[in-house]
């Protein structure tokens, strides 16, 4: 026996540990009731938490005759809150997401209606930190009265004014491909980041918000749009500077990674 890790079980053996099919497995991961780990070569694994959860899906589903959206509010009740600097690193954002609706007093459903995503994408996020676009980020952000960057815990620490190359905080990472790293910390008058984008990666829409922007390419290639029909092209060296209040969205053309620096002014993304 390989002692050397958690418990992974594989679709098959999870569903029979849980007492119901492959397929009403895959059903609830569409509908955001618990979304598994991936392997290496992209295959589905669950652990022993997650299998917990699903006898407990398959209980409010047969016993209670709950629906996805009452069984995703019913499991939000059983989760205790998290400690430590981990948590706050990891899935603190989706908790942050999850206190704030829960003091609005608004359901996953109305939310995510509101937003413009599905439920089960919300759910997600609030669970994982992981799964939205920039743009889905920003808008959650702006609906309840606050900006990504102080989500992300960009203001918790007052932070050393020298922040060493490589030693930078990363925010979580909710969209594939994007890493966002800390050049400055605490809070400030900007928000100083170095972006590192995957090939492919996007904002995946136009956002919008107060203040201006610098950014400075460094390796790669990016695309910028303004106002959907100014395009910039812009490669290692070259650099833009745009009021933050005209909608912008972005996609990295390189077929590596794209970095760069990036600045606003004042703190509202």
């Amino acid at each position: 026996m390989n002692d050397s890790g958690p418990v992974r079980y594989k679709v098959a053996e999870a569903a029979r540990l849980a007492g119901v099919s492959a397929s009403t497995l895959r059903l609830w991961e569409s509908q955001g009731l618990l979304v598994p780990g991936r392997s290496e070569t992209g295959h589905r694994q669950y652990s022993a938490d997650d299998v917990a959860r699903l006898k407990r899906i398959s209980w409010f589903r047969v016993e209670r005759g709950l629906n996805p959206a009452a069984i995703r509010e019913a499991l939000e009740g059983e989760e205790p809150p998290a400690d430590g600097a981990e948590a706050s690193q990891g899935a603190g954002l989706g908790r942050k997401l999850r206190s704030l609706r829960h003091a609005s007093g608004k359901t996953l459903d109305q939310v995510a209606g509101d937003i413009g995503i599905t439920a089960s994408t919300l759910s997600t996020l609030e669970r994982t930190s992981q799964g939205v676009s920039f743009k889905t980020l920003h808008d959650l952000a702006e609906y309840y009265g606050t900006t990504v960057s102080r989500l992300s815990g960009e203001e918790n620490e007052e932070g050393s004014a020298v922040v060493r190359a490589g030693a930078w905080r990363t925010w979580p990472e909710t969209t594939p491909g994007v890493a966002v790293q800390l050049l400055a910390e605490g809070r400030r008058m900007m928000d100083c980041h170095r972006f590192v984008l995957a090939p492919g990666a996007a904002s995946e829409g136009a956002y919008r918000h107060e203040g201006e922007e610098f950014m400075h390419v460094l390796a790669g290639r990016l695309e910028l749009v303004l106002d959907s029909d100014q395009f910039f092209d812009l490669g290692p060296g070259d650099s833009l500077y745009f009021e933050s209040r005209r909608y912008h969205s972005w996609r990295n053309r390189h077929d590596g990674e794209t970095v760069l620096l990036w600045i606003n002014t004042p703190p509202t993304f």
